[in-house]
């Protein structure tokens, strides 16, 4: 039975955490929850119909076997290292704080610990999984969000864009997944995601657009390769919690857990 803990608590932890205590996932136990503070874990407890253990992220790391990192991206090195060193298995949700961190891919391979990112908001890893075995030509991942979703972003202030009253689509910041990690921190998870599986975060180009005639994040993702050329598209629905997050974004996560345990696995 694997000792699993979860980190963040937002729409996405407790999604996962409900799943697991509600249905149950075979050979997985949820043990642990980190909450930010006992308001916090009381809401939780009330929220999740069996016990759990509330720790800090030194005591995940020590007390559970796989640990669900759900975490705002400024928070995540304090629990990666503490897990990794550990020896323990790291879900980690907030991809694009693995670029350029083979400190921690290093951390891993000493400690036996090993780092699993589940696919998100994300569709089609596996496909990049597999052509990424012969010769990517090039990858291009769309996102195009509603401007309510774009207009706090930081990137906006700091250049002085004002989307109010925008009729057609304007693309924002277009480069390279390493380039627009940089600005946007929090929202290029999915991509990410994409460019370790296939040819790298300088490599991968991404584009974010703000779309007055959208409701809901789109994401389009452009292959060429050697083997295949394929375009895939995907328009997540909001989760009830948090507007902002994916419903699929927690199902991904019970989907990969499921997998640690189970009998036939289907998928690369």
């Amino acid at each position: 039975m694997l000792k699993i803990g979860i980190a963040g608590t937002g729409a996405i932890g407790l999604a996962v955490a409900r799943a697991m205590s509600e249905g149950g996932i075979p050979g997985c136990k949820l043990v642990a929850i980190s909450a930010r503070n006992a308001e916090r874990a009381n809401e939780i407890a009330r929220a999740i119909p069996v016990p759990v253990r509330f720790l800090t992220f030194a005591g995940l790391a020590e007390e559970c076997d796989v640990i669900v990192e759900a975490l705002p991206p400024e928070k995540f090195g304090c629990l990666a290292r503490p897990v990794l060193e550990n020896g323990k298995v790291l879900v980690a949700l907030s991809a694009s704080q693995l670029l350029g961190r083979d400190d921690l891919i290093d951390l891993a391979a000493g400690a036996g610990g090993r780092i699993l990112v589940p696919s998100g908001a994300m569709l089609g890893l596996d496909a990049i999984k597999a052509v990424s075995q012969g010769k990517i030509t090039s990858i291009t991942i769309e996102t195009r969000k509603p401007v309510a979703g774009l207009v706090n972003a930081p990137y906006l202030h700091k250049n002085g864009l004002d989307l109010a009253g925008i009729t057609e689509a304007v693309c924002i910041l277009a480069g390279s997944v390493t380039e627009v990690a940089r600005e946007f921190p929090a929202n290029v998870n999915v991509a990410a995601a994409l460019s370790l599986a296939g040819i790298g975060p300088n490599r991968s180009r991404m584009e974010i657009w703000a779309d007055p005639a959208l409701n809901r994040n789109m994401h389009t993702v452009r292959v060429a390769s050697d083997s295949s050329d394929f375009t895939m598209q995907i328009q997540n629905r909001p989760s009830v919690e948090n507007p902002a997050t994916g419903r699929i974004t927690p199902q991904s996560v019970i989907a990969l857990l499921k997998d640690l345990t189970a009998v036939m696995r289907i998928g690369t």
